[in-house]
């Protein structure tokens, strides 16, 4: 699907069950979960629903109608209708009064020059009052990594001097977008699949590393994860398009597939667990769900009602790796290019070696981070071992 800029291109405890369900329906199911069973213990929101971006009014009230009982999060993905101020309030109306919690693409400004009365900001502003906590963030600038990476028509950087100088004009090209909504009091996220060390720098609050093709599922989970930690922010998982068939067509992964990855995000301490619903299908009910992947949904609901992450304080992860300095590599092979500049070469080789071979003893249980000034110090508090890039290993911090 395309827009005005890119979007996907791949794209228990203390009290007694009952009572735990009763408020979850009641308060619109917002999953708000005590770790350990510890009454001291931070408490922990989580999130989990379907991004609609396809078709029309009514193709949005039918996904929302059939899922609102077993998500609690709708993202509203598809520009035609965030564009339309009447649409709009109409969508998120509806995502309210069904109790759902949501969150709205929102595009390049000059896109709304015939909006009657409102700026995007002021929406948001008003937005915010009207609907409270049930609207959780805007969705800014779809990719911006990846667009980078793979140097698309909106690719930010289109040369630089050396990676700080990459670094530096990525963060600054794209905070300007992110800040407009921030400086309104708005959260703001994106999806990406690589980069998310510097999506976080650029001021995002939450961004979701996308599950799809075949990429590695506990290699964006480092990634994402140890960027998040790192810059105390939030991250999330969004399934996507798999195109396991080979034939070009998008389609999305199997139900327990679908519910494997949900899962593992979950239990890995994502905040934020979203199916890509693009586009619609003659096979599929509703864009490109098919029944298998609304029982795994529902499985999945039901999971999570009845069971705590098993690692979402991260105690289980100790390890970190570290790349260079302002080090942007595509991890998609072993010689990806880095800030989509220059060609992966030996140094790229080693990292991607490293990793895999992490992966292979930890799973999902490692994080990948940039080196920075503040490393040393902040590893005291995460982690017990440092692995570098250049074979240096420092533990027991």
């Amino acid at each position: 699907m395309q827009s005005t800029e890119r979007r996907h291109s791949t794209k228990k405890w203390v009290a007694p069950v009952a009572i735990l369900l009763i408020l979850m329906t009641v308060c619109g199911a917002i999953l708000i979960f005590n770790f350990n069973g510890d009454p001291s213990s931070p408490q922990r929101e989580f999130y989990v629903g379907v991004e609609i971006a396809y078709g029309d009014y009514s193709d949005f009230t039918a996904v929302v109608d059939e899922v609102k009982d077993y998500t609690n999060l709708v993202v509203f993905g598809l520009p035609e209708m965030t564009k339309n101020q009447t649409l709009l309030n109409m969508t998120c109306d509806y995502a309210y009064n069904a109790g759902l919690h949501f969150i709205v693409l929102l595009t390049n400004t000059s896109q709304y020059a015939d909006w009657v009365g409102y700026t995007p900001a002021e929406w948001v502003t008003s937005a915010m009052q009207k609907y409270g906590d049930k609207f959780l963030a805007v969705y800014r600038w779809d990719e911006p990594g990846g667009d980078q990476l793979d140097n698309s028509k909106y690719q930010e950087v289109k040369s630089a001097a050396n990676y700080t100088d990459a670094a530096n004009q990525y963060v600054n090209v794209l905070r300007e977008h992110v800040d407009y909504y921030k400086n309104v009091g708005a959260p703001v996220v994106t999806a990406d699949y690589c980069f998310y060390w510097f999506d976080y720098k650029v001021g995002y609050d939450a961004v979701f590393a996308e599950f799809g093709w075949n990429n590695s599922r506990e290699q964006q989970i480092a990634q994402v994860r140890g960027a998040a930690r790192a810059n105390d922010k939030d991250w999330g998982a969004i399934v996507t398009w798999d195109y396991g068939n080979y034939t070009g067509s998008p389609f999305i992964e199997s139900g327990p597939k679908l519910y494997n990855d949900l899962l593992l995000a979950y239990n890995n301490g994502a905040k934020y667990a979203v199916v890509f619903d693009y586009p619609q299908i003659p096979t599929a009910k509703y864009g490109i769900l098919g029944q298998e992947h609304l029982d795994a949904l529902k499985q999945f609901w039901t999971y999570i009602n009845q069971n705590a992450p098993t690692n979402a304080d991260y105690k289980s992860v100790k390890t970190a790796y570290v790349l260079p300095t302002d080090y942007a590599f595509g991890f998609r092979n072993p010689t990806d290019s880095v800030w989509g500049l220059w060609r992966g070469d030996a140094t790229s080789q080693k990292i991607y070696s490293d990793v895999e071979n992490l992966i292979a003893q930890h799973g999902a249980g490692f994080d990948i981070v940039c080196d920075y000034t503040n490393l040393m110090a902040d590893a005291k508090d995460r982690y017990i071992l440092l692995i570098f890039w250049n074979g240096t290993q420092v533990g027991r911090l």
